[in-house]
């Protein structure tokens, strides 16, 4: 397990290293390796100490935060939410088989909204990202969209082999759009 911790408008220190390292060894039992964990300690004011850790590991994504007013609480917290979202996905998973298929290359573009107000104009991409997407079921992109705390998520669905995008709704309920075939 790889972790890193990074400190914000605070004093390195290697006692508070030493327990998140140790607090998130605990995720491991959860979870195949290899595993990166990226630690985010702040202290803000003085007063609020924040923790914010994201777990990557074999397709998966975690990410939780916690803010208190000391440090070694903001850990606990967080590992303890990071622990109870591994459970519930690694439930989730028992539940049913995992499909098999191709995995797919997407990229993603960002597009700079000033380049839009500018009539006649070209949109102007500022930040451009490829990375692979593995197939799944429609259960799975919900539960994968609700541990990365996004609005939609793009994925290829295992059955159809076709990339579908699955999206939060204002009602709190979820969306699934489907390609048409030809």
């Amino acid at each position: 397990m790889q972790i890193a911790v990074t400190f914000r408008h605070m004093e390195a220190s290697d006692p508070i290293r030493a327990y998140v390292e140790e607090k998130l060894a605990r995720v491991k039992k959860y979870i195949e390796e290899p595993i990166d964990a990226q630690a985010v300690l702040s202290v803000a004011k003085k007063i609020r100490h924040s923790a914010e850790v994201t777990i990557v590991a074999k397709g998966i994504t975690i990410k939780g935060s916690e803010e208190t007013n000391d440090m070694y609480a903001a850990i606990d917290n967080v590992v303890a939410k990071i622990e109870r979202q591994l459970k519930r996905y690694k439930e989730k998973i028992k539940e049913h088989k995992p499909l098999t298929g191709r995995e797919r290359q997407i990229q993603k573009s960002v597009v700079a909204a000033e380049s839009f107000e500018e009539a006649g104009s070209e949109p102007v991409i500022i930040q451009s990202r490829s990375f692979p997407i593995k197939p799944m079921s429609v259960e799975e992109a919900v539960m994968q969209m609700d541990l990365l705390h996004k609005e939609f998520l793009v994925f290829t669905d295992a059955a159809s082999e076709e990339i579908n995008v699955v999206y939060r709704r204002r009602d709190g309920n979820y969306g699934l759009i489907v390609p048409q075939g030809r």
